[in-house]
C-alpha cells in the first residue's frame, strides 16, 4: 500500500457521520487525496461498526465507498450527489484489521460522473468495491460554500 505521509490531508467535514470530528457517532476517518485527485484512508473499523459477530456491517463499507467515491468528485472541483451506488462484497472485514479505503473519478458524461471505489487488505486484496454515479444537482449547493471554495482557491 502506497504511504499516505506525502499525501494532502481533506479538509475536516463538521458533522459527518463517516469523517466528522464534531459527530460523536462518527467512523472517524481522515481522508487524503495524492495528485490524481484520487482519495485515500487507511482505518481500522471497530464495534461501533459491526455487523455479522465480529465483522464489519456492510453499510459501514457502503458509507465508506460512496464518501471516498464523493470525495474523489469533489477534489476534482465538482459539487455531486450520488444518484447510485453498486456494492460487491467479496470478502468480510474482521474488526480490528487495518484496511486501506481508495475513491477514484473514471470519467464524466454531461451531468453525471462516474466513480470507482475499493476497500482493501494491508496485503493488497480486495474486500469490497463499488461503483457510483454522482451527478451536479442544479440549485442543491449554495454557490458560497466557504469550504469548498476555499479548498479550491488552495489547492
Amino acid at each position: 500500500m502506497k504511504d499516505l505521509s506525502n499525501f494532502k490531508p481533506l479538509p475536516e467535514h463538521g458533522n459527518c457521520f463517516v469523517c466528522g470530528t464534531l459527530n460523536p457517532k462518527s467512523i472517524g476517518v481522515k481522508w487524503y487525496y495524492d495528485e490524481n485527485n484520487e482519495i485515500y484512508c487507511d482505518t481500522v473499523l471497530t464495534n461501533e461498526q459491526q455487523g455479522p459477530p465480529n465483522h464489519a456491517h456492510g453499510g459501514a463499507s457502503a458509507a465508506l465507498l460512496d464518501e471516498a467515491m464523493g470525495f474523489a468528485a469533489w477534489v476534482t472541483g465538482y459539487k455531486i450527489v450520488s444518484v447510485n451506488l453498486n456494492i460487491n462484497y467479496l470478502k468480510p472485514i474482521p474488526l480490528g484489521v487495518p484496511i486501506r479505503i481508495h475513491g477514484k473519478i473514471q470519467n464524466k458524461d454531461g451531468r453525471k460522473i462516474f466513480a470507482k471505489g475499493e476497500i482493501s487488505f494491508e496485503n493488497g486484496e480486495i474486500a469490497v468495491e463499488g461503483t457510483s454515479i454522482l451527478i451536479e444537482p442544479s440549485g442543491f449547493f449554495n454557490n458560497n460554500d466557504t469550504k469548498f471554495n476555499q479548498f479550491h482557491k488552495q489547492k
